[in-house]
């Protein structure tokens, strides 16, 4: 096989630290892959000292077969991993677990759900809440924090410290542990049993790493001990994808490598086999505005193909219209469903869109599960509320929203599984509000009966008060109270189209079981794939639809710090270099009935560098509302965009009469 002058450098670097920086579609578990063979076949190591590392079994698995397939097709005995079971592997021999003692996902579910019972929270969403706890249990392990001095962001101090610590004596009291305690507990093995760190050092003589942008701090101090004392640690990444910070990933710890490791080589693999030139261009001019990162030149082996297209238009239905014309005239052009992806910030988007998909026919798959609307509590709240209003009285729905907004009515008095509202008032008949309470209740549901859906969501929000309900609950939990109204706009402007609660009612209910379908289905079907930015990378695809390309959505709202915001870039720089061929990034002018700017990436896209003098840099950063662009890291100019899609403005140094459309 002929190798570039990068790959061959990376396949047959000899002994010490060594750092492969790669491109996207850069071929880099072919490197990976042909490196391990000639370790064995040219350096004389034998197979078992080596250990190639990967994030997911998936993906150690995939490079297995590579790789067996490359010796042909004989088993070896490399081991091909990911950290977990590195970790467990090393655990194993010390404490004599088996696979029984990893906790299920299930169990561990379960048994935050009841500590967080036993706390009486009064919760909106059991489930958000329980899944957010987790998600910071396994950060304050992850980190090795001390909870003395952790602030949560879910609920008061005193009340996550009860339950991290019931979670760990639950977990230990049956000798379970979890991912994060694999790799925090290999971590304090390693480091206070000396003796075990030198066996498995003499075990390991080279050490591979895929993926090393998605490294957390643990798993790099530990795989830094087991490679010493020869350093043969041969990384693979690149820091212009590393997307996964929400679960520890750093990707300083590759920005410093060389810091670490002054004696690393280091080579960039700079041709991208995936895609076309004109999309290689646009994603290089889009991630060169990350400050955070190395600087590359990435060349792309295909020609040229269509420009990526950046299509405008009023309304998300618009949007979902082209996307299915769009797609209906690539697949007659001969590109198959499976070849075609809709890509997008969070898995909320989509349900608008898979409904037309379900409209026209086109089949499609999801990467990862597409949010269905009408599971969230704020839908079944609504669908409570008028189900009480056509006379189901059982005492889920009526509890469901005897509070939302707040009637002071006792859970204590729901004894029976059918509420009867004149009994109910009789047993508060001594409290004459409560009485006029009820009774006003009573009218309100009432009136819901005769409505169509779309009214009647109205009433419940503006009539019943539903909205100040929602207000309430966001300021008593400190949460961004658009993301809520955005779903009860969501859900208003679904029901629009039907006449009946019975449509509605029926309409939901198929939506739901067609969702249920489609992530039953095979995965390898001809379908169109609709996945999340984070979930589509080491993906490719002949064609990449990237939706509501708009400033709060990509970058996402929650991202105010400078690191935040170049991870957000970088995600869009991911989503970008899926496609090979054909790339389509939609922007809409309104989400539901908010009026909505287009992304700053927009606007980093369209920047015409050739009006630029040779050598001229230009960047541009956030500022609350607008953005700051620098020419040469000088700032020329605070931008507040107004509501037109494009403006223009002129920059007088070194580029004569040069411009920025934003």
């Amino acid at each position: 096989m002929q190798y570039t002058k990068a790959q061959k450098m990376a396949i047959e670097q000899d002994k010490g630290p060594f750092m492969a920086l790669a491109a996207p579609g850069s071929g880099k578990t072919m490197v990976i892959t042909h490196r391990t063979r000639y370790l064995i076949e040219k350096l004389g190591v034998a197979p078992e000292q080596i250990l190639v590392i990967t994030f997911t079994r998936a993906a150690a698995n995939e490079m297995k077969g590579r790789f067996e397939e490359l010796m042909g097709g004989n088993r070896t005995r490399v081991t091909f991993g990911t950290f977990h079971s590195l970790f467990f592997q090393i655990l194993r021999q010390e404490y004599h677990y088996n696979a029984a003692n990893i906790i299920r996902e299930d169990a561990k579910y379960r048994y935050i759900r009841e500590l967080v019972e036993q706390e009486g929270l009064e919760l909106a969403d059991e489930t958000d809440f329980i899944k957010e706890l987790i998600g910071e249990i396994s950060y304050v392990k992850g980190e090795l924090l001390d909870i003395n001095h952790y602030y949560s962001s879910n609920c008061s101090e005193e009340v996550f410290r009860r339950i991290y610590h019931g979670y760990r004596k639950r977990c230990q009291g049956g000798r379970l542990i979890d991912f994060d305690d694999m790799q925090a507990d290999c971590y304090t093995l390693l480091t206070k049993r000396p003796q075990i760190l030198r066996q498995w050092q003499q075990r390991i003589a080279y050490i591979l790493i895929d993926e090393f942008q998605d490294i957390n701090r643990l798993q790099y101090e530990i795989v830094r001990m087991l490679a010493k004392p020869q350093d043969n640690l041969f990384i693979v990444g690149d820091d212009d994808q590393s997307i996964y910070r929400f679960r520890g990933a750093r990707p300083e710890l590759m920005l410093h490598f060389k810091e670490d490791y002054p004696s690393a080589g280091q080579v960039l693999l700079d041709v991208n086999y995936r895609s076309s030139e004109d999309i290689v261009e646009a994603a290089k001019q889009l991630i060169r505005n990350n400050r955070e990162r190395y600087d590359k030149e990435i060349h792309a082996s295909r020609g040229k193909s269509e420009p990526p297209a950046i299509l405008r238009f009023q309304t998300q239905k618009q949007e979902h219209l082209n996307i299915v014309q769009k797609i209906q005239e690539l697949n007659a052009k001969g590109i198959l469903y499976s070849e075609m992806a809709v890509l997008y910030r969070t898995n909320m988007q989509p349900r608008m869109l898979a409904e037309r998909l379900m409209q026209y026919n086109i089949p499609f798959c999801m990467k990862d599960g597409i949010f269905n609307l009408y599971d969230h509590f704020i839908a079944r709240n609504i669908i409570s509320y008028i189900r009480l209003g056509l006379g189901d009285f059982s005492r889920s729905n009526f509890l469901s929203v005897m509070n939302r907004p707040n009637r002071y009515i006792s859970r204590d008095l729901l004894d029976e599984p059918t509420v009867d509202m004149e009994r109910l008032k009789q047993k508060v008949a001594h409290r004459d509000w409560m009485v006029e309470r009820l009774e006003n209740f009573a009218g309100q549901l009432s009136m819901l009966r005769k409505m169509s859906p779309y009214a009647a969501i109205n009433f419940i929000r503006k009539g019943i008060g539903y909205d100040e309900y929602i207000r309430s609950y966001c300021e008593e939990r400190h949460l961004n109270e658009e993301e809520l109204f955005d779903i009860l706009e969501e859900l208003l402007e679904g029901a629009k189209e039907y006449a009946s609660y019975e449509q509605w009612f029926a309409h939901i209910k198929e939506y739901g079981d067609k969702l249920k379908e489609t992530k039953n289905q095979e995965k390898d079907r001809d379908a169109v794939v609709l996945s999340t930015m984070h979930a589509s990378k080491g993906l490719e695809y002949e064609a990449v639809f990237i939706v509501d390309v708009c400033e709060g959505v990509t970058p996402h709202k929650k991202a105010v710090k400078d690191e935040e915001l170049e991870e957000e870039r970088r995600m869009f720089y991911v989503a970008m270099t899926r496609a090979k061929r054909y790339l389509y990034l939609y922007v809409v002018e309104r989400i539901f009935n908010r009026t909505v700017k287009p992304s700053c990436y927009i606007g980093e896209l369209e920047f015409d560098r050739r009006q630029l003098a040779p050598g001229v840099k230009v960047t541009h950063r956030k500022y609350g509302e607008g953005t700051i662009v620098y020419v040469d890291e000088k700032r020329m100019s605070i931008f507040f965009p107004k509501e037109e899609d494009t403006r223009t403005f002129h920059i007088d140094y070194a580029i004569g009469n040069g411009f920025i459309s934003l």
